[in-house]
């Protein structure tokens, strides 16, 4: 069995994390909302919640590959650079619930792990 580099665990992780709370507000709109606050465009809410749920799941299967390929860092950095984002400015702008902010501190500290992993990983891979 192949040692698992750093980059297919951060995948692993910030895939599982996707998947569930991609499929959560899909699942359950009671719960999603009794934490986030109500929603008045609840399509909207799904179909974020669809691409998150796409996201985890490449990001899960890209961590079983035998080389690691720069585009699933690509994906998984652009896709907690562009939820921390949306996360801030809502809450900045009163949109959303400041409960987002828990969620961009979660995709910052992704988007720092994926850049310390970039830095160590070898040149060749």
């Amino acid at each position: 069995m192949r040692e698992t580099s750093t980059q297919a665990r951060l995948a692993q992780v910030q895939g599982v994390a996707y998947l569930i709370t991609g499929i959560w507000p899909i699942l359950h709109r009671r719960s999603f909302e009794a934490v986030t606050g109500p929603k008045t465009d609840y399509w909207l809410v799904r179909v974020v919640g669809a691409l998150v749920s796409v996201i985890g799941a490449v990001l899960l299967l890209g961590s079983r590959r035998t080389r690691w390929l720069p585009e699933l860092t690509l994906l998984a950095v652009g896709g907690a650079l562009s939820l921390a984002v949306v996360d801030i400015v809502g809450v900045a702008v009163r949109r959303i619930s400041p409960v987002y902010l828990l969620d961009a501190v979660g995709e910052l500290a992704l988007v720092s792990a994926w850049a310390q992993a970039e830095r160590r990983r070898p040149a060749q891979e």
